[in-house]
C-alpha cells in the first residue's frame, strides 16, 4: 500500500508532516509513504528515514488564505494538487493533507470526481465522546446546502465507514436536530427523517448537539452548515475549558498543589478529547481516498491519519459504499 502526504500543508509543515510520516513508516513497515513537496525543505527533517519513505518534488504551495478553485486550477505543481493527482492516476492508494481545506475538497472533486450514485460528497471528521469511542459526523462543511437525499447518502456512507474502519457492529445513525421529537426541525430534517426511517441504516432518530459527545449514536448526519458549526463549537469549547481550568488552578498555592496531584488525570482527559487521536476528516463520496488532517496537526495526528487511510483502503470502503448506494437506489452503476 502506498500513501501520499502533502508535506507542505498545515501550520507546522513540513516538520510535523515529515515527523508524522516517519512515525507511521516505523509502525507499519509494509507501507510505502510518499512525501509530496519541496525536496530541499523536506530532506532536512528526513534524516531518520526508516527506508520506506520517498519524496515527490512539487515546486508550489497553496496557502491557507488562497481562493480554493483558483488555487487548484493555477497551481498545478502545488504539493496538494500533485498529491491528489497521484490518487487519481492510481500511483498511490490514498492522500493526506493538513493544508487549505477548501482547496483540498476542490481538488478531490475536480480531479478524482464523485463516485457514481453519490450526489454530494461529505467531509467526515470523528469527534471525541465521553467514552473515548468517537462519533462520525457527515457533513462538516463540504456542502452548505443539502437536500434530504444527500443526508440519506451520508447515513449510508457513514454506517459503512464506522462498521468497517472503526469496528462498530450495526452503527447507530442519528439526525442532528433542535429536538428529539420526530416532527421537530425544518423541512430538510423532517423529510430526511422519513427517508432515514425507511432506509437500511440503523436509524435511532433525532439527536441534539448537546448529546453528541455522550455517544448517543455512532454516526451524526447533518448538512454542512450545521455540521461545521457543531465542529467549530466543540473545538472552541474544549480549548476554552482547558484554558479556564489552568487559570483557576494557578491562582492560589492550594490550586497549584491540586493541579500537580491531578496532572495525570488531566493528561488522560486531554488525550481523550484530542483530535489527533482520531486522524483526520475523510472526504467521503469521491473516487479516491482523501483525508483532510487538522490544520494544526502535530506528528501524532499525521501518524494517526495514515492509520485511518490504511484501514479505509484495506477494507475497500469505497467499493462497499458504491454497492450500498446501488442497492438503495435500485440502479446499476458501473
Amino acid at each position: 500500500m502506498i500513501i501520499a502526504i502533502d508535506a507542505m500543508g498545515g501550520d507546522h509543515a513540513p516538520k510535523a508532516t515529515v515527523e508524522g510520516a516517519i512515525q507511521a513508516a516505523k509502525d507499519w513497515p509494509e507501507l510505502r509513504i510518499v512525501l509530496v513537496g519541496d525536496r530541499e525543505k523536506i530532506e532536512p527533517f528526513l534524516i531518520n528515514n526508516p527506508g520506506n519513505i520517498e519524496i515527490r518534488h512539487a515546486s508550489e504551495v497553496i496557502a491557507t488564505d488562497e481562493e480554493p478553485v483558483k488555487a487548484v486550477r493555477r497551481k498545478k505543481d502545488s504539493s496538494l494538487v500533485v498529491a491528489v493527482n497521484m490518487v487519481k492516476n492510481k500511483e498511490v492508494d490514498a492522500v493526506i493533507s493538513a493544508g487549505n481545506t477548501g482547496a483540498f475538497m476542490t481538488a478531490g472533486l475536480l480531479i478524482t470526481g464523485r463516485m457514481k450514485g453519490i450526489e454530494r460528497p461529505a467531509l467526515s471528521p470523528i469527534l471525541p465522546t465521553t467514552d473515548g469511542a468517537g462519533v462520525l459526523v457527515l457533513d462538516a462543511g463540504a456542502n452548505m446546502d443539502a437536500r434530504p437525499v444527500h443526508l440519506k447518502q451520508y447515513a449510508l456512507m457513514g454506517s459503512i465507514y464506522v462498521e468497517k474502519v472503526m469496528g462498530v457492529s450495526r452503527p447507530r445513525v442519528g439526525l442532528l436536530n433542535v429536538g428529539t421529537e420526530a416532527k421537530k426541525g425544518n423541512e430538510l430534517t423532517k423529510e430526511a427523517y422519513s427517508l432515514l426511517e425507511s432506509s437500511s441504516v440503523h436509524f435511532v432518530g433525532n439527536v441534539e448537539a448537546r448529546d453528541v459527545t455522550n455517544h448517543v449514536c455512532d454516526v451524526v448526519v447533518c448538512d454542512g452548515f450545521s455540521g461545521n458549526i457543531l465542529l467549530k463549537s466543540m473545538e472552541g469549547l474544549a480549548g476554552t475549558f482547558f484554558s479556564v481550568m489552568k487559570q483557576e488552578f494557578l491562582k492560589t498555592t492550594t490550586g497549584k498543589i491540586g493541579a500537580f496531584l491531578l496532572k495525570p488525570a488531566f493528561k488522560r482527559i486531554k488525550l481523550q478529547m484530542d483530535y489527533a487521536e482520531y486522524g483526520g476528516a475523510l472526504l467521503m463520496g469521491i473516487r479516491g481516498t482523501c483525508i483532510k488532517a487538522h490544520g494544526s496537526s502535530n506528528p501524532r495526528a499525521i501518524r494517526n491519519a495514515v492509520l485511518q487511510a490504511k484501514k479505509f483502503v484495506e477494507n475497500d470502503v469505497n467499493a462497499l459504499i458504491a454497492r450500498e448506494i446501488q442497492e438503495e437506489s435500485g440502479e446499476v452503476h458501473v
